[in-house]
């Protein structure tokens, strides 16, 4: 008798323990993200474009943005460029609430831009998930995929053409 008892206390707690588990599956399904924030409070997020890749760290703050080590002005001069990498934050009602840290390496000033807006944007999904819809359809999440076409032999460029003559 001693031995069902026990057998059966120990079939409660599993199953206590499985419907537990259900539960928690169950929130994380019913769209439940948590934030991915390191131990300094950073959201971390890679952006890409044509040849240009962009490790973009977001922390709370002031709305400070640091590019190599240098201001944002300073580093993309044109207002064009700077405008694109706030959108993001524009559209999602953030701009000034966020300091911005980034390193970009290869493409040139615009693919870099993009980049950076791309990693800003996965960044701020890392530091509040609530905002993936609306990034989303703006369409900040989606990696641009257009990437310079190769030359090919015969051809001065990759589709000009030398110049024709019939006679």
């Amino acid at each position: 008798m001693a031995q069902d008892t026990r057998s059966l206390g120990e079939l409660k707690s599993r199953l206590v323990k499985a419907e537990e588990v259900k539960a928690a599956d169950a929130a994380t399904d019913a769209g439940e993200a948590k934030p991915k924030i390191d131990k300094l409070g950073r959201a971390y997020a890679t952006g890409r474009r044509k040849n240009a890749i962009a490790r973009v760290w977001l922390k709370r703050g002031t709305g400070k943005v640091i590019i190599e080590d240098r201001e944002e002005t300073v580093y993309f001069a044109r207002p064009v460029l700077r405008m694109l990498i706030h959108q993001p934050l524009v559209l999602a009602n953030r701009e000034g609430q966020y300091d911005i840290f980034a390193t970009i390496a290869g493409g040139g000033l615009s693919g870099q831009a993009g980049a950076l807006r791309h990693g800003l944007s996965r960044a701020l999904i890392a530091m509040e998930p609530d905002l993936r819809g609306l990034l989303k359809k703006g369409g900040f999440l989606t990696r641009d995929s257009r990437v310079v076409e190769r030359k090919k032999y015969g051809k001065p460029k990759a589709r000009r053409s030398f110049q024709f003559s019939k006679r």
